[in-house]
Formats: structure tokens, C-alpha cells, sequence
């Protein structure tokens, strides 16, 4: 067997040596639009296309600039590659955790020019467990202990059909790359 895997747009990818130039927008937007949120262990399908979606929109919300927007759609874009892990579980898989920050610094650098700094990467992490609130709460009816964050999105956790979650993560994405 070989050590790649071929993406959707029939590129060979191997996500232990990442190559910028094989990673691929209508990639990313196609396999996040068909993986389920949470490892599949939600009341109704999510994907995590549509998280990213609801990231992006809401750091615009927020009045973040673009670029913090862009970052925000494309923070699981690793997925596409490596797979989801449950939060939990990834915390002790240390190589795999370098492996996802290696391949993320790639597509970021790729779409954005650079890393996120400490700052951004922080902004980022406010918006994606805020919503990741709201995942737990309405995806699994157990919501944290914590308290509600206040959203300047509606989430809205309808199931869509892949297609429409692929098309609106790539319009999106060319809105926030102008």
C-alpha cells in the first residue's frame, strides 16, 4: 500500500510530509462537508464544514478582520487530511498534535501569507469553543457547565445536505480572499 491518501481531487497527499502546492481549497471544502462533528456522536449529522462555517461567520460578527475570518474557516482544515479526533483523545496523542500544527502552519501560510499569531490563535480559540457550546447543547442536548457564551450568529444546527455546506464553504472562502 502506498503512504498517501487521494484526495477528491485526485491528488496524492501524504499528511505525514505535507506539500502546499498539493493542498486544495475544493479539497478541504468537499471532505469537511462529509465529516460528522464530534467523531459522529451527535443526535443528527453536523459536519465540520459547517462548524467552520459558523466560526468564520461569527469572528466576522464579532468585527475580526478577514484574515481572522479566513483562519476561523479554515481551522479543521487539517481534518480533511489527518481525520477528526475527539478532543479529548487527541490531548494525549502528542505526534499527532505536531503533525496537525505542522500541516495547519502549511495551509495557513498557503491561504494567508503566514502563521496565526499568539493573538489570533487565541481570538480563534474563544470563537471555536463559543461554539463548540452550542454544538454540545443542541448536538448532543448535554450542554457544558459553563455558561452560555452570547453568539452574534444564530446557530442554526439543521441538517444540509453536503453539497450545499461544500458550495457555501467555497463561496465563502472566495468572499473572505478578495
Amino acid at each position: 500500500m502506498s503512504d498517501y491518501i487521494t484526495t477528491y481531487t485526485g491528488k496524492h497527499f501524504d499528511p505525514l510530509h505535507p506539500q502546499a502546492e498539493l493542498i486544495c481549497i475544493e479539497d478541504i471544502a468537499h471532505a469537511l462537508s462529509l465529516i460528522c462533528r464530534g467523531n459522529g456522536h451527535v443526535k443528527t449529522f453536523f459536519s465540520v464544514g459547517q462548524h467552520c462555517i459558523f466560526c468564520a461567520r461569527e469572528a466576522l460578527a464579532r468585527n475580526a478582520s478577514k484574515r481572522l475570518a479566513l483562519a476561523a474557516l479554515l481551522h479543521d482544515a487539517s481534518e480533511c487530511y489527518m481525520s477528526d479526533v475527539p478532543r479529548p483523545f487527541k490531548k494525549s496523542l502528542h505526534d499527532y498534535q505536531k503533525q496537525e500544527d505542522k500541516l495547519l502552519d502549511i495551509i495557513y501560510t498557503k491561504y494567508l501569507g503566514s502563521v496565526l499569531s499568539e493573538a489570533e490563535e487565541q481570538q480563534l480559540h474563544f470563537i471555536d469553543n463559543d461554539l463548540l457550546w452550542y454544538d454540545m447543547k443542541y448536538l448532543l442536548n448535554e450542554p457544558p457547565a459553563e455558561p452560555q457564551p452570547p453568539l452574534h450568529i444564530s446557530a442554526d444546527h439543521t441538517v444540509r445536505a453536503f453539497e450545499e455546506v461544500e458550495e457555501e464553504y467555497l463561496s465563502l472562502f472566495k468572499e473572505l480572499n478578495d
